[in-house]
């Protein structure tokens, strides 16, 4: 496997997706996650886009955000074909060094009772699993 991890560039956007569908990753094109939403984001100091690539095939995904007190880990992806063999860890260390160098010292990231390769992989990083936590969210659509 020739593995490469390096942030992303908005001409990637459509792998990026691509490689969400292939992992069962819900996504919303007229919201948050439209080229234009995303491009800015992946513009932002606060936030960290990884890619992993095999070759040029995009196999991984992880966002990294900071809010100034907390550090957020989103859309951590790996492809069904390359799960397994630990490549979630390289890129949640990698997002984890990129918030520390920010100064974030907590991490925390929201994952989905149906998704246990990643509740596994934040599991063998070290993360604590809490099951007494309800997320509450308020949004100004349903693409948001």
């Amino acid at each position: 496997m020739e593995k490469k991890i390096r942030p992303i560039s908005s001409d990637e956007y459509d792998d990026l997706i691509r490689l969400w569908g292939d992992c069962g990753l819900p996504y919303r094109p007229q919201g948050r996650d439209s080229f234009e939403s995303m491009k800015k984001e992946f513009e932002r100091m606060e936030t960290i886009f990884l890619v992993m690539y095999d070759g040029a095939r995009m196999i991984g995904s992880i966002i990294g955000t900071s809010d100034g007190r907390k550090g957020w880990i989103n859309r951590l992806a790996i492809h069904p074909e390359y799960r397994g063999r630990r490549l979630a860890g390289e890129l949640i260390a990698q997002c984890e060094e990129h918030l520390h160098e920010m100064g974030v010292r907590v991490l925390a990231c929201l994952v989905e009772e149906w998704n246990t390769p990643s509740l596994s992989a934040f599991k063998n990083a070290g993360y604590r699993i809490h099951d007494d936590i309800l997320y509450c969210s308020k949004r100004s659509s349903d693409e948001d």
